[in-house]
């Protein structure tokens, strides 16, 4: 360059031109080195572009692969977990469902410590809880009356030591012969008859919501009322039992031949049965280590002597005024006298139950029409009015017990004085 600029200085042309053609040259080269290098970096920038791009794709190829996986792989878990989840609620609900049933005899398995897991462990506890109470049940009902026994697991407020007034109706029932049985047959042979007539005699009370209060030998004492039955029920189940009672205890005397295991030999027994409404006291009563829920007052005086009465005139089922007010009209019933118990002043009307009104023969209300006339004339003395009535009782029923001891009352007032004063009141002298 300075040889061209010292050529011009010096006016030669021809050497300036010289130089300046070794100039372009020296461009030209220049300008191809730049081109080179152009072009190599625009090669170089390409391919980093595309391997820039490549690796792009292998990263959302990774990542979609890793989504997908992680999506697989929390659908699995969801599945499992919901899985576990779901049959552990179901053998929740098939237990739950048992137990609705009564059958607590099967825990649920705890797999987990998670609130299922805690739901299955209090679940066990009230299986325990429950097949605990199953067996205080099935244990203390064969000594205690299952309502009872409730009452003191459910309700203890409905068996309380404070007792309570009550209308109650109270049944006691009396087998007849049984002390000349017990003189018959050895005692593994009475305790086994004893058991299969107080079974039937408990069978139709319990089946009609009645309470057996005690046994007394071979007497029943059971009462119904609330909180057991409703007032206006308790009448109507008491004498519906008594019926049913007596109806049972004919099967019964079949069944004694095998019982006693000797064909030739049928006792003569019989059933006694009386019922009396009125107001009681209800309570658990006894010592400081052993109690017994039970009723007490009037009603139960009442129907304790009325059960005595059976003997007197030979009847089934006695029972009083105010249970017989109770179911007047639902049964067939009538009057057989007006008595005055022992232990107590006032006279009570007393009630024979028949039966069902529809299930009465013609000859049995004609009957009871006929020992209906009878009284009358016997509480007005006219004796020779009320034997022929009673007489002819018997010739429709020759075994009618009231018409018997009345006809036999009535021979022995006849021909004697009477005070004024006289209602045709029986004074009972015995229980």
């Amino acid at each position: 360059m300075a040889e061209f600029v010292a050529a011009l200085r010096s006016r030669d042309m021809s050497a300036a031109e010289a130089h300046l053609g070794r100039l372009d040259a020296a461009r030209d080269a220049q300008n191809d080195g730049l081109e080179q290098a152009r072009r190599e970096s625009l090669a170089f920038a390409t391919g980093a572009v595309d391997l820039t791009r490549e690796s792009g794709r292998d990263v959302i190829r990774l990542t979609l692969a890793t989504l997908a996986f992680a999506v697989l792989l929390g659908l699995l878990m969801a599945f499992w977990i919901t899985r576990r989840v779901v049959s552990s609620i179901r053998r929740l609900v098939v237990a739950t469902e048992a137990a609705e049933k009564g059958h607590y005899e099967t825990d649920l398995p705890v797999v987990s410590r998670d609130e299922i897991g805690r739901l299955s462990q209090a679940f066990n506890a009230m299986l325990a809880e429950l097949r605990l109470k199953t067996r205080i049940r099935e244990t203390f009902g064969r000594y205690l009356d299952p309502k009872v026994v409730e009452g003191l697991l459910d309700r203890p407020d409905l068996v309380a030591a404070a007792g309570e007034r009550r209308l109650m109706t109270v049944a006691f029932a009396d087998m007849r012969g049984f002390t000349r049985l017990s003189e018959q047959v050895t005692p593994a042979l009475l305790v086994s008859v004893l058991n299969r007539y107080l079974t039937v005699l408990t069978e139709e009370i319990r089946s009609r919501n009645g309470v057996v209060d005690k046994y007394i030998g071979d007497a029943v004492m059971s009462f119904w009322g609330p909180p057991f039955v409703s007032e206006a029920d308790e009448a109507r189940l008491a004498c519906e039992t008594a019926l049913a009672q007596a109806r049972r205890f004919s099967q019964f005397q079949a069944e004694l031949p095998d019982l006693l295991g000797i064909r030739s030999f049928t006792p003569d027994l019989g059933l006694r049965i009386s019922i009396a409404t009125g107001e009681v006291v209800a309570g658990s009563v006894g010592s400081a280590t052993a109690m017994n829920f039970t009723v007490m007052g009037d009603a139960v005086n009442v129907a304790s002597r009325l059960e005595a009465l059976n003997r007197v005139y030979g009847t089934v089922v006695l029972v009083s005024e105010a249970t017989a007010r109770l179911v007047q009209g639902e049964f067939a019933l009538r009057e057989v006298d007006r008595v005055v118990v022992l232990g107590r002043e006032t006279p009570l009307s007393v009630f024979e139950l028949v039966g069902r009104p529809d299930d009465l023969p013609a000859d049995t209300e004609r009957a009871l029409r006929l020992y209906e006339t009878g009284l009358a004339a016997y509480r007005r003395k006219a004796w020779d009015d009320a034997a022929a009535a009673f007489r002819a009782c018997l010739e429709l029923r020759p075994a009618d017990g009231p018409a018997t001891a009345l006809l036999a009352r009535v021979t022995q007032f006849a021909g004697k004085p009477t005070p004024a004063d006289w209602e045709g009141t029986w004074v009972a002298r015995e229980k």
